[in-house]
């Protein structure tokens, strides 16, 4: 990675080297690859044989991150004159119709490309994102529930739908969300923590029975999950202040509740002997912040 901080005086070899290291690593090193590009490859791309493609591709993408328009353009219309009908590189023409903002042109376009090749899942996320970006949230749900009819172990999907339906402030579907990401990913304490959250958030007794239990999971899962202990806390409060819980739960619910307030102090006290007490309240209050698991 050293090599990529003297970027103009780098060899083409070496850019072109870098390139595909960051390509196979998932590196998205967007302005640093624009400036590879054109510092050293611009004029040295039929010497990448059959890479030349691939960094066109990629070079395209990290232009439209970094909003360099003139060097998507440049990347698109040679991947243009070699593929004219491919999809891949219809996809790169809708994210740079996205980054022009030209959403209808965009949606047009993922509508062709879907009707050709119907078992490509990511032009149907694209619209999703593109549907959710205009601002046109029951049209985004629509298409991500047709979506994951196709695809139902897409946890992204399923984690998506649900921040769609919390957006609508239907908690009802967005706990149906969880439960459906909980069953491909039981061993997540932020998974727990976030249906928790929600179902604490719809009220009642038996959604804060079932938010307890899944706070106690997380706890399980990961004891330092100061977010799951509090919400523990709340839940337990408030089964023991609930007139209509039985004498047994509510002695249960207060003994529990006791015992989070105590670790909760405990936690607390930790972080006053290694930092002021006012950093360590406010790392206390960043770790109870509602976060997407």
């Amino acid at each position: 990675m050293e090599r990529s901080e003297n970027i103009a005086a780098m060899h083409w070899t070496e850019a072109r080297d870098l390139l595909r290291c960051w390509r196979e690593e998932n590196v998205r090193e967007s302005s640093k690859v624009v400036d590879i590009w054109e510092s050293a490859l611009t004029k040295k791309m039929n010497k990448l044989g059959d890479e030349k493609l691939l960094v066109l591709e990629q070079v395209c993408v990290a232009a439209l991150d970094c909003n360099r328009q003139e060097v998507a353009e440049l990347c698109l219309k040679a991947l243009r004159a070699e593929f004219p009908t491919s999809l891949r590189v219809h996809r790169l023409r809708v994210l740079q119709l996205e980054a022009l903002q030209q959403y209808d042109e965009a949606l047009d376009l993922l509508e062709k490309i879907i009707k050709q090749d119907e078992t490509n899942a990511a032009p149907r996320k694209r619209k999703v994102a593109i549907l959710k970006a205009k601002g046109r949230t029951s049209d985004a749900i629509k298409e991500l529930t047709e979506y994951l009819k196709k695809y139902m172990s897409d946890q992204e999907g399923w984690q998506e739908l649900c921040e769609l339906y919390l957006f609508e402030q239907d908690f009802n579907k967005a706990a149906f969300c969880m439960e459906e990401i909980i069953l491909h990913n039981p061993h997540s304490h932020l998974i727990h923590q976030r249906y928790a959250d929600i179902r604490y958030t719809q009220g009642g007794t038996e959604n804060i029975e079932i938010a307890k239990a899944h706070y106690c999971l997380a706890l399980k899962i990961n004891p330092n999950n100061i977010r799951a202990l509090y919400g523990l806390f709340m839940c337990s409060t408030n089964i023991a202040l609930n007139p209509k819980t039985t004498p047994v739960k509510r002695k249960g619910a207060s003994k529990l509740a006791k015992w989070a307030l105590k670790e909760l102090n405990s936690r607390y006290e930790e972080k006053c002997v290694q930092v002021t007490p006012m950093a360590a309240l406010e790392g206390l209050i960043n770790a109870v912040h509602i976060t997407a698991s």
